[in-house]
């Protein structure tokens, strides 16, 4: 199964709520930002020698809604001038945390 690739977690998570789903704001542009939250019940044992792979992308779409890229208090409403290109940044100084089980 050389090259076999299995989809542990997809979550869709909105900048929007990086610090918190009460009070939405607005993403930075060109400005590292910590982004933290739970991959839930994704528990998963890797094997010596597998390798993770993370997908960083700005939008899911035609399988979830359009991402205007542009803050707007409801994406639902967006017109098609609120719909914009993004370009996503991982930094080289980024990291992931994952915590093991013993």
């Amino acid at each position: 199964m050389a090259g076999y690739q299995l989809i542990i977690n997809a979550e869709i998570f909105r900048g929007r709520y990086r610090k918190n789903f009460e009070h939405p704001e607005p993403v930075p542009a060109n400005l590292p930002l910590e982004y933290r939250f739970s991959l839930h019940a994704a528990d998963h044992t890797f094997l010596k020698n597998h390798r993770i792979k993370v997908q960083v992308q700005s939008t899911w779409f035609p399988l979830y809604d359009r991402n205007p890229q542009k803050f707007l208090s409801n994406i639902m409403t967006a017109s098609p001038a609120d719909f914009s290109k993004a370009t996503q940044r991982i930094y080289a100084e980024s990291h992931l945390v994952l915590s093991l089980a013993p």
